[in-house]
């Protein structure tokens, strides 16, 4: 996310574009945790009035490719990239789905502000990404509500979940009149697809950010994901608003330093549609 707030000429407007859709399921993962440079966050959204067409599609694609097993980053290779190049463009032509991600380089985390404690920081910036989204797609004072689903927060803490719940609820209460998540559950990545998608667009956003793997087939699902875009690649952060496919990098300007990254502007193969709503005043 860029350091501004609101696309240019929204401040003198007061008007953004957002999707129509009232409530939404989201299905939560994260990404290098352990020992990478980098670590991260990603979100795939869908509409809940969508939420029987979604494994319809993804039913498909499986018998399409006699793809049964639990698909994940990881696991892209040789035989099953036809697959993911289709999940990618199944995506890209759905304006219903969206992916949104946070992307925490550990070299700018100050322990201090965390009581020196890394895994208190990484659940504080977990809940800062649904937070943030939700609180901007509510903007006009719409009602909407939001059923996250969340592969298991790598926490000492046992109750991460219930904790991340109330954060961002009562966060939202403060800014936005109401606690928008509805319902927060952990669930195994194994048997829900949602998390799986998510899995896949995030570890191709981090495996360009945090340095990855050359093989032939991920290089492939990765060109395809930043083709979607207008971009060669995916090292870069989009706009605030860019509500497809949205990259955001934390990043701590009291440091002194040039931005890491430039922000990129998207051109969508498959433009969104969206609706135009008066932005809510503080």
């Amino acid at each position: 996310m860029a350091a501004s707030t609101f696309p240019a000429g929204d401040e003198e407007s007061g008007s953004i574009f957002l999707p129509g859709y009232r409530n939404y399921l989201v299905f939560c993962d994260d990404s290098g945790l352990h020992g990478s440079t980098h670590y991260a966050f990603g979100s795939f959204w869908i509409p809940a009035e969508r939420r029987g067409d979604f494994p319809a599609l993804v039913k498909a694609l499986r018998d399409k490719h006699h793809m049964h097993d639990e698909f994940k980053w990881q696991k892209i290779n040789a035989r099953n990239e036809r697959f993911y190049l289709d999940l990618v463009e199944m995506f890209f032509r759905r304006p219903w789905m969206m992916f949104h991600s946070l992307i925490v380089e550990k070299s700018y985390v100050d322990k201090e502000a965390h009581g020196g404690d890394y895994d208190l920081a990484r659940r504080k910036h977990f809940a800062l990404l649904p937070k943030k989204k939700i609180e901007m797609l509510c903007s006009g004072g719409a009602r909407k509500l939001y059923h996250l689903r969340v592969d298991p927060l790598p926490s000492r803490y046992a109750k991460a979940d219930e904790a991340a719940e109330k954060i961002i609820n009562a966060s939202l209460k403060n800014d936005i009149g109401h606690p928008a998540v509805r319902t927060l559950y952990t669930r195994d990545s194994k048997t829900t697809t949602g998390i799986q998608v998510a899995d896949v667009l995030l570890g191709a956003v981090m495996d360009d950010w945090a340095g990855g793997s050359t093989a032939a087939p991920k290089q492939s699902v990765k060109k395809a994901i930043a083709g979607h875009l207008g971009w060669s690649d995916l090292k870069a952060d989009t706009t605030p608003f860019e509500w497809k496919f949205n990259i955001w990098t934390f990043w701590d300007p009291t440091k002194g330093e040039e931005r890491p990254v430039k922000t990129r502007p998207v051109r969508l193969r498959y433009p969104m549609r969206l609706v135009e709503v008066r932005r809510a005043r503080s």
